[in-house]
């Protein structure tokens, strides 16, 4: 019963993906490419410039704290980084429980695909 119901939903998701416009799917893609990029480099250059002032104000204590947050802000920007890479793992391994054959699966994996790379 469970895998006629994520059946169903693969079959009714890559239905609907046939009818959004390619316009929708190349602008999503373009979103998540600049978030992907864009994020963890100013999450770096913000820690870079707060170590900066701590270091350059030589206080001790607001050294450790900046050393706190830039680390803090590196696991943020490669965690932002690699969030589309484990979303696309996630939907893979989905897509591919649920299908009886490679067509069902592809179908749900194509549509995730045009989404994130763009058509």
């Amino acid at each position: 019963m469970e895998l006629d119901l994520i059946n169903m939903l693969a079959t009714d998701i890559s239905s609907a993906c046939t009818q959004v416009p390619a316009g929708v799917k190349n602008v999503t893609s373009l979103i998540i490419m600049v978030v992907q990029i864009v994020v963890p480099i100013l999450l770096i250059i913000w820690g870079m410039i707060d170590f900066t002032k701590a270091v350059i104000g030589q206080n001790e204590d607001k050294i450790k704290e900046a050393q706190k947050v830039f680390i803090k802000r590196l696991i943020a920007a490669a965690v932002v980084f690699l969030t589309v890479t484990i979303v696309k793992l996630l939907i893979n391994l989905v897509g591919t429980v649920g299908a009886e054959n490679a067509q069902d699966s592809g179908s749900l994996t194509n549509c995730i695909d045009e989404f994130i790379n763009g058509v």
